[in-house]
């Protein structure tokens, strides 16, 4: 099983579409994108139902910019962070582009619902804008 995390804490998953690995995908699925995917790709996902970027590990940052160059290309759709995403990362996958992330329950039973929602005001924690005044 896994568990969602969104800015109000663990929530249920309302996305019902299956993920299709990007070299799978037709036009309209939801996309599951590897970490070590060329940016040169990322366009075939621009028209995706939904996207998840995979996070194989929390050190394999990949998937934070891979989620900003696809927002940058104008993708609008649902993105979430799938895979071992640590609490301490959410803001960065917030401001990345990421709407939501997936992880495991096990990661969940080690981090609580408590520990996501101390980084859930990702917009007002912002250490540049503090910096510039």
């Amino acid at each position: 099983m896994t568990v969602l995390v969104q800015d109000t804490g663990f929530v249920a998953d309302d996305f019902t579409a299956a993920f299709v690995p990007l070299a799978d995908a037709q036009s309209g699925d939801a996309i599951l994108i590897p970490s070590d995917t060329n940016p040169a790709d990322l366009p075939k996902a621009l028209d995706a139902n939904g996207v998840a970027i995979a996070f194989p590990s929390f050190s394999d940052g990949r998937g934070f910019t891979l989620a900003a160059q696809l927002r940058r290309l104008g993708y609008q759709g649902r993105l979430r962070a799938q895979g071992h995403v640590i609490c301490e990362q959410y803001a960065m996958a917030r401001r990345s582009g990421f709407d939501e992330v997936e992880i495991s329950d096990d990661l969940a039973a080690r981090q609580p619902e408590a520990n996501w929602l101390t980084r859930a005001n990702w917009e007002q924690n912002d250490y540049q804008a503090r910096v510039r005044g």
